[in-house]
């Protein structure tokens, strides 16, 4: 279903970009939205597909094995978004862009982590701990999160052409996990596996923007790249099967835009 809409979303943009470079071969071309990008302030709502992913540092002793990798990241999320758009006109070259919106995600995390039994007797980073046997549903992890992102981009565009102008942008990111289990006294033990909720991200985006009668529509790609470690540790008393296995853990993301302003 999510990679249907990614495709969908993708062959929309083609389209529209194909009728949109028909009628700039017109001999009579007539300016469109002419005094569209005039105004200081203009608003709009962007559709997107992504994909996210985890970006993973493993712990040296926990996470690694003879260099074999302990944990892995099994499952990226193919999902969809939506959000708001506002603009600020700085000039005729630069505009600060504002564009709260939800995004969906469900990863996977695989902790191939019995072998840290070694460790039972205790470490320098973990107190003595009784083994137990890793069934199934203690190795995967299915993390879901709904994300409030709250982008502030500086845009940078070129000089429009007939109906047509590319840019590019970038800036940082506020972004909410609602789904992020943090404040849970329960962890791994019972199959939780907890992350931040108030992280910070960094975003680059380009794309063109073509002007009809009645709005302008962006089509654009956007890489979203997390600053924080969204690791929360497990309980002390928790043996070091999961959590202890990751040092960092930062979300990344590849977005494909539609903007209708």
């Amino acid at each position: 279903m999510n990679k249907f809409l990614l495709k969908a979303l993708v062959l929309t943009s083609v389209n529209v970009a194909v009728f949109a470079n028909a009628q700039f071969r017109t001999r009579n071309r007539m300016d469109k939205l002419e005094d569209f990008d005039e105004q200081k302030f203009s608003w709009g709502f962007y559709l997107n597909g992504n994909k996210l992913g985890y970006r993973i540092v493993l712990h040296p002793t926990y996470g690694m094995k003879d260099n074999q990798n302990l944990v892995t990241s099994t499952k990226e999320s193919y999902s969809f978004g939506a959000g708001l758009i506002a603009k600020w006109r700085l000039n005729d070259y630069l505009d600060v862009r504002v564009e709260p919106g939800l995004q969906f995600a469900q990863r996977q995390l695989t902790f191939n982590t019995q072998s840290n039994d070694v460790y039972a007797g205790g470490s320098v980073t973990n107190p003595p701990f009784t083994p137990i046997p890793l069934q199934e549903k203690d190795k995967v992890r299915d993390i879901k999160s709904t994300l409030v992102d709250i982008p502030v981009l500086l845009e940078l565009h070129g000089r429009r052409w007939y109906n047509s102008r590319p840019y590019v942008a970038a800036g940082v990111n506020y972004v909410v996990n609602l789904q992020s289990n943090s404040s849970s006294t329960d962890d791994n033990m019972q199959q939780i596996f907890r992350t931040t909720t108030h992280n910070f991200a960094w975003s680059a985006e380009m794309g063109i923007q073509f002007y009809f009668n009645k709005f302008k529509l962006t089509p654009a790609i956007r890489g979203t790249f997390f600053m924080n470690n969204e690791k929360v540790a497990d309980n002390a008393t928790t043996p070091p099967y999961w959590a202890s296995a990751v040092s960092t853990l930062q979300t990344r993301a590849i977005m494909f835009v539609l903007k209708f302003e």
